[in-house]
């Protein structure tokens, strides 16, 4: 199974172990309760482990998932003619139903005999009148079953196979005292605990104290890391450890350990606790404290509490690591950026940081003053651009030579440089891109900017980057550095940057290495070497819960926040609209310039209608051009590095694909439909629909009954006009426009699909622009004047662009 698959199946197992800890299972039936100890949803929290959706899984998604199998027991138990022990044993032959009989072993107040030892079992004689199941003590078995002596040895039989396992139950069993209720000694006490285990295996459940159910009367080895605050920061820093002995979180003193080792073994009562005294444990545990003295890196203070080998998962290895007070607050300030001392953004930073974006914002800066790589993971749709430019400006504005590094895939070089120029327009930028890189690692040596901005491709091809140490590095989508083999990670690892900063909104997937990769680049070290890490991870599948251990150790460098968390999105609106602007692939650009040139030189005849309808002919063209080549050419392979809106596309519903969430995209082209469901089958593993003028009425109603069903159809591939209006699509809650009708009201009524009554999610809609073209000319004029948008192009859709003069015109059309 892969992680999510063991997890479910740990999670069953965790329902049949509750289940089956009741001694009245038997008698109870379809009715019997399955109560949930915070032990038990404790070790599934965090078995949790780095799956898709595991985000989602805490412990209420728990309980709801144990209730639900609780519902499905009740039903099959209700409908079994057979017994409780013989459905158990259809589901597993390791299940078995326990015994009627309980031991309970509970703490007393008498010094000499501190201990009182009761077995009951369960019965329906004693339910009164509202026929609960009752634990009543073993001697009333003698009067109930007085005349039924079959009955009475078949409930007595299991007290033999207990006797077997522990000679204390057997000296019980043969002097008849186990029928009352017992007063034991501490030594007594000791031996009836080291038996449980062997006791528990013959069937019989037991109640025992608290303390030895959860270790805790063991002395164990602590190690207080980081109690006063180093001379300087950043991973090298030392810390200093403090080592002790201890017993349930409580120190012992050096009179105690030497009054425990002069005991007999066995328990032992110090501090109002019960201490298992084991002089062998005792001395082993001393030589170890010895061992942790002085101090040690930061870095390894932080790998120390997760371990980097196999064995390092399981429980019980090593000693107990604590934080102490200057640890603690500096990993509290890194989890939870809210309580951080706020920054100021930089006047002049154009925007308005939401709360939690300033919270980001500010702890960007902290990881920056204690020199940490940074994992900004937000859900797609919060911010992370603005969280980071916000914290760019200020490294500007705060030393005249700073430089910092942006690494984008070549899509997003457009819309990271319109935001830079949105939100930072004192920011210089330089752009490394459209040229050789020979010739681009001599601009990048040369330019005065403080961001350089380039692409994952161009970044691995232009050695001249690793020449300059970078005052920040960051990377936007940095799940392309998820493979660590590759060429492209090992160019961008190699190089050097005092800060640097990972964006990305699908952080963690399946594979761990990808998470070892990210960390590589961010924090070196971190997650140990990759063989190390490696064998880390083989030992989770025995020991799950090392990964609460591995996502404690990560947390302090990764902020992520979710849509779906109601303290993130309470004053955010319930949609999100977004402009994505696209680069055009050089087969695009050709095509483009030729045919807005010879438009140009047929203008100069043209006149009338004959003129407007070659301009509204020749947008149509240039429209398709910013689709797809194919689509203007007549061609069917669509290719995908043809064209920046298909790459563009292919990144947004990755995330949607990752999410396991659905989307809708639109299209004024009933042609490209097809080819568009084609390139998504691809990217979400199975088909979707398409929605066109040509789609008869029954099958849209078959389409939108499927899509809003159970069964996950991730996609829609829609034409505006056959699908723009009257449909409820409610399942989606991402939309696409992958080319823009230029009509405001029609591009909302398509968005309505999906925003509209019955939808419960916030709603992700995507513009996709061609940046320098037409698209981007006609957009900015509908985002300035929105009046105009709304009235006279709302109304006479692209004609008013036919009544601009041949310059006007032209000034559109060109390639910016």
């Amino acid at each position: 199974m892969d992680p999510a698959g063991r997890f479910l199946y740990q999670l069953a197992c965790c329902f049949f172990e509750c289940l089956t800890a009741s001694p009245d299972l038997e008698l109870a039936r379809e009715k019997a309760e399955v109560p949930l100890t915070d032990e038990v949803l404790q070790r599934l929290e965090q078995a949790v482990p780095y799956a898709l959706g595991a985000e989602y899984v805490g412990r209420s998604w728990i309980e709801r998932a144990m209730g639900r199998l609780r519902q499905i027991y009740s039903a099959e138990m209700g409908n079994y003619d057979g017994t409780v022990a013989m459905y158990l044993a259809e589901k597993s032959q390791r299940l078995r139903v326990p015994e009627r009989i309980f031991f309970h072993l509970v703490e007393s107040r008498d010094e000499q005999y501190p201990f009182a030892f009761l077995a009951t079992y369960a019965t329906s004689a004693a339910s009164g009148r509202d026929g609960r199941i009752r634990h009543v003590p073993l001697k009333y078995a003698l009067t109930e079953y007085a005349r039924e002596r079959e009955k009475l040895l078949a409930l007595l039989a299991c007290l033999n196979k207990a006797a077997e396992a522990s000679p204390l139950v057997a000296e019980f069993v043969e002097s008849g005292e186990m029928f009352h209720t017992l007063r034991l000694t501490s030594e007594e006490a000791y031996r009836l605990l080291k038996d449980i285990p062997a006791i528990e295996e013959a069937g019989i459940l037991c109640r025992i104290p608290n303390w030895w159910k959860r270790k805790a009367a063991g002395v164990s080895l602590a190690v207080s890391l980081g109690e006063e605050p180093p001379s300087m920061l950043g991973f090298d820093t030392l810390v200093s450890m403090r080592p002790r002995l201890e017993v349930d979180g409580v120190p012992l003193s050096e009179q105690e350990i030497a009054a425990l080792l002069a005991q007999t073994e066995g328990l032992a009562l110090i501090k109002g606790k019960w201490i298992e005294v084991d002089h062998a444990r005792l001395q082993q545990l001393l030589e170890q404290a010895d061992q942790y003295q002085g101090g040690l890196s930061l870095m390894d203070a932080l790998r120390g509490q997760v371990g980097t080998d196999s064995s390092a998962v399981k429980a019980d290895v090593g000693p107990l690591v604590t934080n102490g007070k200057w640890l603690s607050s500096l990993l509290h300030n890194l989890r939870t950026p809210g309580d951080i001392r706020s920054v100021m953004v930089p006047r002049t930073f154009r925007a308005v940081l939401r709360p939690y974006q300033k919270d980001g914002y500010t702890w960007l800066n902290y990881m920056n003053r204690l020199g940490f790589g940074a994992c900004l993971a937000d859900d797609m749709g919060l911010g992370k651009t603005v969280q980071v430019l916000a914290f760019l400006e200020r490294l500007r504005v705060s030393g005249k030579k700073n430089r910092a590094l942006l690494i984008v895939p070549a899509s997003l070089l457009g819309n990271w440089q319109r935001e830079a120029e949105k939100f930072a327009p004192a920011m210089s930028v330089c752009m490394l891109h459209g040229k050789g890189a020979h010739a681009l690692g001599e601009l990048a040596l040369q330019t005065p900017a403080f961001l350089t901005v380039t692409t994952y491709g161009m970044a691995a091809r232009i050695p001249q980057l690793k020449e300059i140490f970078w005052d920040c590095i960051v990377l936007d989508e940095a799940q392309a550095i998820k493979n660590p083999g590759t060429r492209q990670t090992r160019q961008i690892k190699e190089l050097k940057g005092r800060m640097r900063i990972a964006m990305t909104g699908t952080p963690i997937e399946n594979e761990l290495a990808n998470l070892w990769s990210l960390f590589d680049f961010l924090d070196k070290g971190l997650l140990g070497t990759s063989a190390e890490f490696h064998d880390y991870c083989a030992g989770l599948r025995e020991h799950p819960e090392g990964y609460a251990r591995l996502k404690a150790m990560i947390s302090p460098f990764m902020l992520r926040r979710l849509k779906s968390d109601k303290r993130i999105i309470s004053d955010l609106p319930d949609k999100w609209e977004t402009v994505d602007y696209v680069g055009l692939s050089k087969k695009q650009v050709v095509l483009y310039r030729k045919l807005v040139a010879d438009l140009e030189e047929r203008l100069k005849e043209a006149e009338g209608i004959e003129r407007r309808g070659l301009v509204l002919a020749s947008i149509l063209k240039l429209k398709q051009i910013c689709n797809h080549p194919d689509q203007y050419l007549g061609q069917q392979e669509f290719a995908p590095g043809d064209s920046g809106k298909f790459q563009m596309l292919q990144e947004l519903c990755e995330t949607i694909y990752e999410k396991r969430e659905r989307v809708l995209v639109f299209t004024q082209f009933k042609e490209i439909t097809g080819y568009l469901a084609e390139f998504l089958e691809t990217i979400f593993h199975t088909k979707g629909y398409v929605i066109h003028g040509g789609t008869p009425a029954a099958k849209r109603t078959q389409i939108v009954e499927t899509f809003q069903g159970e069964d996950y159809v991730p996609f829609v591939v829609l034409s505006v006009k056959a699908g723009g209006t009257g449909l409820n699509l409610t399942g989606a809650n991402h939309v696409i426009h992958f080319d823009r009708w230029w009509n405001p009201a029609v591009e909302n009524q398509a968005t309505d699909r999906a925003y509209r009554i019955g939808q419960t999610r916030n709603v992700m809609v995507h513009k996709l622009v061609c940046q320098g073209t037409i698209e981007e000319k006609i957009d900015a004029m509908l985002s300035a004047k929105r009046e105009l948008a709304e009235q006279v192009i709302g109304s006479g859709g692209e004609k008013w662009i036919t009544e601009m003069s041949n310059e006007e015109l032209m000034s559109v059309l060109r390639l910016g």
